[in-house]
């Protein structure tokens, strides 16, 4: 992870913190049945190197600074104080929110609209990787469905109080995903090349908690190593999970449109036009991507849509 220090073209601001927007890449979908999130808490179940485990934030002020949000956790499982020690990590405490002084305009006003939200770091890969892989290729609605469908298949009750977790499922265990053949996705939409690198992380899932603490460039090359693993979904989860300010998806159907209209008004791009766009905030690229996608608007439309064609049974 690059730092400060190494790339002096920026500064780091203060500004209030944003609990729901950092914490909304944490869950797929409005209904994920692992994630719940509104405007005063938030609540997960999850696996963690000491075992299942359920997490609970609660704040009385959005969008407040730190001291004033009165964030309170409680957690239960027992993987309950793993969850508690990543409390702040997961919050972005020690995130800040950065401005370029000679930023494109564009970039400056998205970093600027964006500052509320920061970087977090859950150190969880597995749970981000399942979400991740089952998004690849298809559409975000498709992606919401079919983890939805693969956690109700697989996933355990949440561990804690019913009246807190009521309903809450923990994801598919890597006990139930190891060896599962590829044909028993084919009924929940979820074809073969992203029913392998499924499997093949949760044979690898107690390697990854060593290969998270290891930093982000570890973690990367590891991932890069696993069949079906490649540079978007290594992109996409380094930032969540290692709180990486420059980690860039490659390969995203959208991205590299939408920064290129945002910032050259060009409505088509290659990723490596994307990438050369970013490189004047190389160390916050990742940073100023989410920040551009989420307040310039899509790039101009092209094309018919596509169809979706189910080949799940529901």
């Amino acid at each position: 992870m690059a730092s400060p220090a190494t790339v002096p073209n920026w500064i780091e601001v203060d500004a209030p913190r944003s609990l729901r927007r950092t914490l909304s890449p944490y869950r797929n979908g409005y209904d994920d049945p692992t994630t719940r999130l509104s405007n005063g808490d938030f609540l997960r179940a999850t696996h963690t190197p000491d075992g299942p485990g359920t997490l609970l934030l609660t704040w009385n002020a959005d969008s407040a600074r730190p001291e004033d949000c009165d964030l309170q956790a409680e957690a239960w499982g027992t993987g309950a104080g793993w969850l508690l020690a990543g409390v702040e990590s997961i919050t972005g405490h020690t995130d800040r929110p950065v401005m370029f002084p000679d930023a494109h305009p564009a970039v400056e006003r998205a970093l600027r609209l964006a500052r509320i939200a920061r970087i977090g770091a859950s150190g969880d890969a597995y749970h981000q990787l399942l979400s991740t892989i089952i998004a690849q290729r298809i559409t975000a609605g498709e992606a919401i469905r079919q983890w939805a469908r693969l956690c109700h298949e697989l996933g355990e009750a949440a561990p804690g109080p019913a009246e807190v977790t009521d309903g809450l499922l923990l994801p598919p265990s890597p006990a139930s995903l190891h060896r599962r053949p590829a044909w028993w996705f084919h009924p929940l939409g979820i074809e073969a090349k992203r029913a392998h690198p499924l499997v093949e992380v949760a044979r690898h899932a107690d390697k990854l908690w060593a290969w998270t603490k290891s930093g982000p460039t570890v973690l990367a090359e590891k991932l890069s190593l696993i069949r079906g693993i490649g540079p978007w979904t290594v992109g996409s989860v380094l930032g969540p999970v290692c709180g990486d300010p420059d980690a860039v998806p490659v390969g995203d159907f959208h991205f590299a449109n939408i920064v290129a209209w945002a910032l050259e008004q060009e409505p088509r791009a290659t990723d490596q036009r994307m990438l050369e766009l970013l490189e004047p905030y190389r160390g916050q690229r990742g940073r100023v991507l989410s920040a551009i996608v989420a307040t310039a608007g899509k790039a101009p439309g092209f094309g018919p849509r596509k169809r979706i064609l189910p080949m799940a049974k529901w």
